[in-house]
């Protein structure tokens, strides 16, 4: 057969530099790469077998082998899994489809030298390559289950590689390494010698499902080693791994490390997690779960097409890797492993999505986490603070979508505060802070916590020492307008209706006041108000102004400018929704208005109103909004300011 060269994209030919010079100090971890791979293609095959009863594939002993030659200097990790086709080796072994290969390459960098680094291979889909740390050549012998030609991929790492295809190959995939020379001073050990992979394999592989067999001829040499006689009886293969279900084992038979293990097979990230989630359910639907939080949020947890972590066993026979029923998808970051007792092996999404005892699940896990989130709460904040800070935003999607948990998903929740400008505050803290008197949980949304502490809406609430919470995260636009309330305490913008804070007595002196003031600024309200009608729907005196000459306000139940914009982003069409503009009486340029309205009236020209024109679009941009024609602002501006020269 034709044998066809290919030249690497240019990540890949970057990254192949970054492995083959020693970024990495601890180089174990292509073994624990290359068995990982070798164990998710036997999974794949056993799902595939299970599906489709035409499949033409071997699955009676499903293993991995790894094979050693030491006149040869080589190593093979062997499979007898799904294996790949002709095009799937071209896609996925011979260029990085990664879009975080960037990232990753910017990273490692960083990372060079670091404990940080070790975990990034996994992190980034890039284990294969972790070959080329260790090996001058790489060989890769693969054929895909049920077709009848193989594919062998080959290159040095050094630009090019060749594909080309056989005739007879075995089912699976096989990933022999032409060694380089042990270096010990580079953390290059002797990757022949048994005893090594045994090392290698039990750290980090000992929980996988499926078997990994040394081969006899490897026993054969690790007893010339180690300096004994020669036997010449028949070795059988020596199988590695313990192979032991965590999830099955009681809790006392397991160490924090072997946990560990599974969630970095799991999700291929090789931190640590930051919580380990043990379920067990009993009855008439029984079910057992390891569940993990991890440490920190993934780089595309937002992003479209996200993968849950949640794997699906029944019985111990893996059924699916990314079983989106089982979590919702504002615990999407959670990895694990749930296996049931009673589903059917030949399960599809689709009857996934309708099973009731799938739904049973569903809920049972996602209370589970909200408990050991709201335990973690109280008995260790660090570790709160860290799950917060890494996961608190998408956790609110919950409240726009799980009503049966919003309750307790607001009760793990934290904000930023006016309370404290370091630590975040919970809705109940907020609650045990509030004055006497005050009725509502204060709010205010905004881009960041800077725009948002100099907004005009806060001054009155900063002169009374009233907490305000400050939200910043896209969605909080959206769930405070779907939660009304907290503990009896209605949520409240301090930028939506009327402002009434104090004591009674100091509400009824201000209501007085107000009064008297509101027939002195009647006319210039009444004028304002019909001069700006196609932009506001009312021009009034404020209460919640100390410092600033105006504000923008909206009625109580309108949608925010922001959540406007969020919606016609989505391609909704939103109609505008003209605002109110408050007027603080005490300031020298509102009171000068005024004045000169009471004097001039409607002989001004147009004087007086381009200074209302340009009061409300101060007022606009101090809370971050966007002008409608900015060119007669500048215009505006640049007139006055020459005036005063």
């Amino acid at each position: 057969m034709p044998t066809e060269t290919f030249e690497f994209q240019v990540e890949a030919r970057q990254l192949l530099q970054m492995m083959i010079h020693s970024i990495y100090s601890n180089k174990d971890v292509f073994l624990r790469e290359l068995v990982s791979n070798a164990s998710d293609a036997l999974d794949k095959l056993r799902l595939e077998a299970l599906r489709d009863d035409s499949l033409d594939a071997d699955v009676s002993d499903l293993h991995i082998a790894i094979e050693t030659d030491r006149q040869a200097r080589t190593l093979t990790v062997r499979d007898n899994g799904i294996g790949m086709s002709h095009d799937e080796v071209v896609q996925l072994i011979g260029t990085i489809a990664n879009s975080g290969t960037a990232k990753f390459l910017r990273e490692l960098k960083e990372a060079e030298r670091t404990a940080a680094a070790e975990g990034l291979i996994g992190q980034f889909g890039v284990g294969f390559y972790s070959s080329f740390m260790v090996a001058d050549e790489v060989t890769l012998l693969t054929r895909r289950a049920g077709e009848s030609q193989g594919t062998r991929w080959t290159s040095t790492g050094e630009g090019t590689y060749t594909i080309e295809t056989v005739d007879s190959a075995p089912q699976g995939t096989a990933v022999t390494l032409r060694l380089k020379p042990e270096d010990t001073e580079d953390q290059l050990h002797d990757y022949i010698s048994p005893w090594k992979i045994r090392e290698i394999v039990k750290r980090y592989s000992d929980f996988i499902t499926w078997p990994v067999r040394m081969a006899a001829e490897a026993a054969a040499d690790d007893a010339a080693d180690t300096g004994e006689g020669a036997d010449d009886t028949p070795r059988e293969p020596e199988t590695l791994n313990s192979m032991k279900a965590l999830w099955a084992r009681s809790r006392d038979e397991v160490t924090d490390d072997e946990y560990h293990e599974l969630y970095k097979h799991i999700s291929h990230d090789w931190s640590a997690p930051l919580e380990t989630i043990r379920l067990q359910a009993e009855g008439t639907f029984e079910y057992q779960a390891l569940l993990f939080i991890p440490s920190h949020a993934p780089q595309d947890l937002f992003m479209q097409g996200y993968k849950r972590g949640i794997q699906l066993y029944v019985k111990r026979v893996f059924i699916m890797d990314d079983c989106e029923a089982l979590m919702p998808p504002y615990l999407r970051f959670v990895k694990g492993v749930v296996d049931a007792q009673d589903l059917s092996l030949n399960v599809s999404r689709e009857i996934l999505q309708q099973d009731r005892q799938i739904q049973l699940m569903h809920r049972r896990l996602a209370k589970k986490v909200l408990s050991t989130v709201k335990d973690m709460m109280s008995a260790e904040p660090e570790r709160y603070a860290t799950f917060w800070r890494e996961f608190g935003r998408v956790l609110k999607e919950g409240l726009l979508s799980d009503f049966e948990n919003r309750e307790a998903i607001l009760g793990v929740s934290s904000f930023a505060t006016t309370h404290d400008k370091d630590e975040p505050t919970t809705l109940r803290q907020y609650v045990e802070r509030m004055k006497d008197g005050q009725e509502h949980i204060f709010y205010l949304t905004g881009e960041s916590r800077q725009a948002i502490e100099n907004s005009p809406h806060m001054e009155a609430f900063r002169a009374k020492g009233v907490e305000v919470l400050l939200l910043t995260d896209p969605v909080d636009e959206v769930w405070v307008e779907a939660e009304p309330a907290f503990d009896g305490k209605q949520l409240r913008s301090v930028a939506k209706g009327e402002v009434d804070l104090g004591t009674e007595e100091e509400k009824k002196e201000a209501a007085t006041e107000r009064e008297s003031r509101q027939q002195e600024y009647a006319d210039l309200l009444g004028w304002m108000t019909d001069r700006l009608s196609e932009t506001v729907k009312e021009v009034r005196l404020s209460s919640r102004l100390t410092v600033s000459p105006a504000c923008i306000v909206s009625d109580m139940h309108d949608v925010t400018p922001a959540l406007e914009n969020m919606y016609r982003a989505m391609g909704q069409t939103v109609p505008q929704v003209k605002r109110i503009l408050e007027l603080n009486p005490e300031h020298p340029l509102v009171s000068g208005l005024n004045r000169a309205h009471a004097e001039r009236g409607e002989d001004d020209g147009t004087g007086l109103q381009e200074t209302a024109e340009l009061l409300h679009d101060l007022a606009l941009l101090a809370e971050g909004g966007e002008l409608g024609d900015p060119s007669r602002f500048v215009r505006l501006m640049a007139d006055r300011l020459e005036r005063t020269l």
